[in-house]
C-alpha cells in the first residue's frame, strides 16, 4: 500500500479545517452536526474522525490557527525597522481574517464565528486556555511593535507598552463585535478613525 504523503495529510486537514469554518459560520457551533460539516467537505466519517473527534477539536484547531496568524502578522510588522502605524496594521489583519479568508465574502457570518468561539470559552476549558494563550501572546507581540514605534522614534515612551497593546486589542475586538452584531462595518471605517484619534492635538492653554 502506497504511503500517504505530508501534503495530502495537510491538504485534507485543511479541506476539513475550512468546510467546519463554512459550516460554524453560516448555521452557528451549537446548531451545526458532524453530519453537516462530513456534507459539507465530502468526506466520510473515518477520514474526518481520523484528524478531528469532534465539534470541540474542530473549533480549537480553527481558534488556534486564527491566533498564530494574527500574532505572526504583528511580529512580522515588529521586526521593520518602521512598524506601519496602528491603523495600516490593524486595518491590514482584519482585513486579512474578516474579507480575504471568508468564504463567500460573508464577513458578518465569520465574525459571528469568532464571537461565537468567546462564547464557548464560558463552557470549555480547553478553548479558554487556548484562548488566553492566544490573547497574552497577541499583548506580547503588539508590545514589541510598541517598543518598535518608540525605537523608530515615532511613540513617546510615557505609557506602558502594554497598556497600548491592550487598548489595540480591544479596538480589534470591539470592531470584530460590531460586525458580528450590525453588519456592514468596513475595515475603512476603522482605519479612518483611528487615523483620525491619531492626529487629535491638545491645544495649548492661553
Amino acid at each position: 500500500m502506497a504511503r500517504v504523503s505530508q501534503e495530502h495529510l495537510e491538504a485534507r486537514r485543511r479541506q476539513i479545517l475550512d468546510g467546519a469554518a463554512r459550516c460554524f459560520a453560516r448555521n452557528g457551533f451549537h446548531a451545526t452536526s458532524m453530519q453537516d460539516v462530513l456534507g459539507e467537505v465530502g468526506l466520510s466519517a473515518g477520514a474526518v474522525y481520523r484528524y478531528f473527534k469532534g465539534k470541540d477539536e474542530l473549533i480549537s484547531a480553527i481558534a488556534r490557527e486564527a491566533f498564530a496568524g494574527i500574532r505572526g502578522a504583528f511580529e512580522d510588522a515588529a521586526a521593520m525597522a518602521v512598524p506601519p502605524t496602528p491603523d495600516v496594521l490593524l486595518g491590514r489583519v482584519l482585513r486579512t481574517f474578516l474579507e480575504e479568508q471568508v468564504p463567500g465574502g460573508d464577513r458578518q457570518a465569520f465574525a459571528r464565528l469568532i464571537v461565537q468561539v468567546w462564547t464557548e470559552t464560558l463552557r470549555n476549558d480547553q478553548l479558554a486556555a487556548i484562548l488566553n494563550e492566544g490573547y497574552h501572546g497577541m499583548r506580547q507581540a503588539w508590545s514589541q511593535v510598541v517598543e518598535a514605534y518608540r525605537a523608530s522614534g515615532i511613540l513617546p515612551a510615557d505609557v506602558p507598552a502594554d497598556h497600548v497593546a491592550r487598548t489595540m486589542i480591544a479596538t480589534a475586538q470591539g470592531f470584530i463585535a460590531q460586525q458580528a452584531l450590525f453588519g456592514d462595518v468596513r475595515v475603512e471605517v476603522l482605519e479612518d478613525g483611528l487615523r483620525a484619534l491619531m492626529s487629535m492635538q491638545v491645544p495649548k492653554a492661553s
